[in-house]
């Protein structure tokens, strides 16, 4: 679903809804929904928080989300094992939160200076 080597670039900052769902929190994220299923099983006290109702529907809200963002971030963009990621998670929730937000800060720089050349090449 999702090309590997591009970042996955998702905006917590302007969700406007309180909960989502698995189908919308995987577009998102560009992946299969069956992965966060599978992630929610590997990452239990990560996404312990993630509403069901009686049917078994998920229903994720930002909290949810940015610990998402963040196991996406150390299992695809770090390339680290499910059981590396685990650790790193539970042992380095800091460095793990500050390395998150370095490379978000870093892709918009990246956007914007990307911007700014397209720009500057159309007014040439």
């Amino acid at each position: 679903m999702r090309e590997e080597s591009a970042p996955v670039e998702v905006d917590l900052n302007t969700l406007k809804k309180v909960y989502y769902t698995i189908t919308e929190v995987a577009e998102m994220f560009q992946v299969n929904a069956s992965l966060l299923r599978f992630w929610e099983k590997e990452f239990p006290a990560q996404l312990a928080g993630v509403k069901k109702n009686k049917k078994g529907d998920r229903y994720y809200n930002k909290q949810d989300l940015e610990k998402l963002k963040l196991i996406f971030h150390v299992v695809r963009d770090k390339k680290m094992t499910l059981e590396g990621a685990r650790d790193y998670l539970k042992n380095n929730k800091k460095k793990a939160k500050d390395d998150k937000t370095l490379i978000e800060n870093l892709q918009t720089v990246r956007t914007f200076l990307m911007e700014l050349k397209n720009s500057l090449k159309q007014t040439s």
